[in-house]
């Protein structure tokens, strides 16, 4: 039997909580729950805080998937954050970014990458029709 699994939470590593929790709802993010548990440990659940992690702050990448990629790079921007302009090419090298989204528009080939003011990195995937295996349950 085979168990669907999707991954959900990612402890991103940050140096400023408050900080990093302005920067996040500016993205128009959920605050679920913030607990604070002594001067060691507090959890942002968006999700991130002090004391989850050994990671160094700066050192999380992850990804975004988003239905129309210049609708994303717009309400980004709007937010007063710093992105990149809209690309494809290597999500991952910056050097082999082209500007503008893929020509064809085709499904997972357009991105927008920002940094939080930690520098943990993100990129943000245009994903208009899922792969064969890939098609969300209904």
């Amino acid at each position: 039997m085979r168990v669907d699994m999707k991954f959900e939470v990612a402890i991103v590593p940050v140096s400023d909580v408050d900080r990093a929790k302005a920067f996040y709802t500016k993205l128009g993010w959920r605050v679920d729950d913030d607990v604070v548990n002594g001067a060691d440990f507090r959890a942002v659940q968006l999700t991130f805080g002090k004391g989850l992690t050994d990671a160094k702050p700066g050192s999380f990448r992850g990804g975004l998937i988003v239905s129309d990629i210049e609708a994303a790079h717009k309400q980004i921007v709007a937010s007063g954050i710093e992105a990149t302009e809209v690309f494809h090419g290597s999500p991952f090298s910056p050097e082999a970014r082209i500007s503008g989204p893929d020509p064809e528009r085709k499904s997972y080939s357009s991105y927008v990458a920002f940094k939080d003011p930690d520098g943990n990195a993100w990129i943000v995937q245009e994903v208009t029709r899922r792969a064969p295996g890939r098609e969300l349950p209904k």
